[in-house]
């Protein structure tokens, strides 16, 4: 195991107040994404999109590294470079999704597991030669009535630990993401008390299996209410909430936690994140950065919208949203902000 390497790409994850964009997007979650503004579903279209995204100038400056989906990494530019040295020449780190996504857990039909560990220690193996030097894998835990079980929990951080060992044995920085949906009524209180248990379960299958906490970067869900829960609580309240939670759960070992966004408004994300770096800034011992996806992605891709003629524009508000949240990670963003 390349200790060494593992733990500076962690760091280098998470320096600078620099966050990780999250552009892994499954094919079906993109064709979606396009539907809804009607933008055609074809793999033509899809490529010139990441190729806004990663062509944009100046990303790097709040950027550290991108998260990219395996057919985007088989891709090029117009001019004919893969997308992988695009980001390695602009400073980003180029990373993958591994996981198969999620699939009815048996026995527990209103619960999922995530698939992908067939074959996974070959194709992190294939990654790391093209250059890859990080991946993600993301379990979902929904809290419904009398759910999530301990089998759901337990099931995904084994399976999160098993995917974080091979992929430090193949050198290459795991993410491990359990999310807490932001799906139903539940308060901030249940939140609360499943993403705590959750985060628990996941450091001690780590633990068990080996895995080096140093060359980790774990990518938790805010302790948020549920979308649909009449109590909206304040984004100090949020933020005092998720520091207490993390702080009970994630060993000081950890470089880094690099935030999901799970559907938040771009401003309420980056305004949370804020929340916490100006509460809690110097207080704890790992850095708190962001990997959005949409929370960064959708202002761009509303603009573009598929068009050519489009992508000057989309690419101000994708490098505006990467700011704000180099700003939030530094405490210093304000509603302002989102005028300019």
């Amino acid at each position: 195991m390349k200790t060494k390497e593992l733990i500076s790409t962690a760091k280098a994850m998470v320096a600078n107040h620099k966050g990780i964009l999250a552009m892994d997007e499954s094919n079906p979650t993109c064709n979606k994404r396009f539907a809804k503004l009607g933008i055609p579903q074809t793999p033509e279209l899809r490529r010139d999109y990441r190729e806004m995204i990663v062509s944009t100038a100046g990303l790097n400056e709040s950027i550290s590294g991108a998260i990219l989906f395996d057919e985007t990494i088989h891709q090029q530019l117009k001019d004919e470079s893969s997308f992988i040295d695009v980001l390695i020449n602009n400073g980003i780190i180029p990373g993958i999704k591994v996981d198969g996504g999620t699939v009815a857990l048996a026995g527990h039909p209103e619960e999922k597991i995530t698939e992908g560990m067939d074959n996974l220690r070959n194709r992190l193996n294939e990654y790391a030669k093209m250059g890859l030097r990080f991946t993600k894998w993301r379990a979902v835990i929904i809290i419904g009535n009398d759910i999530p079980s301990q089998t759901c929990i337990e099931a995904n951080a084994h399976t999160l630990a098993r995917y974080a060992a091979l992929c430090q044995e193949a050198g290459i920085v795991p993410i491990v993401e359990p999310e807490v949906l932001m799906d139903g009524d539940h308060t901030m209180e249940r939140c609360f008390e499943v993403t705590e248990q959750v985060l628990h379960t996941v450091f001690n299958q780590l633990y068990k299996q080996g895995v080096v906490l140093e060359g980790m970067i774990l990518k938790p869900n805010m302790i948020v209410p549920g979308l649909a829960c009449k109590k909206q609580d304040s984004i100090d309240e949020v933020a005092d909430a998720t520091v207490k939670c993390l702080l009970r759960a994630v060993p000081a070992a950890v470089p880094g936690i690099a935030f999901l966004s799970g559907g938040q408004s771009p401003e309420l994300a980056s305004a949370r994140l804020n929340a916490m770096n100006v509460r809690f800034k110097n207080k704890l011992p790992w850095e708190l950065s962001f990997s959005f996806g949409r929370a960064i992605q959708q202002p761009a891709l509303d603009i573009w919208n598929g068009n050519e003629k489009n992508v000057t524009e989309a690419q101000k508000a994708l490098y505006h949203r990467a700011v704000c949240n180099l700003a939030a990670r530094q405490g210093e963003y304000n509603s302002e902000m989102e005028k300019e």
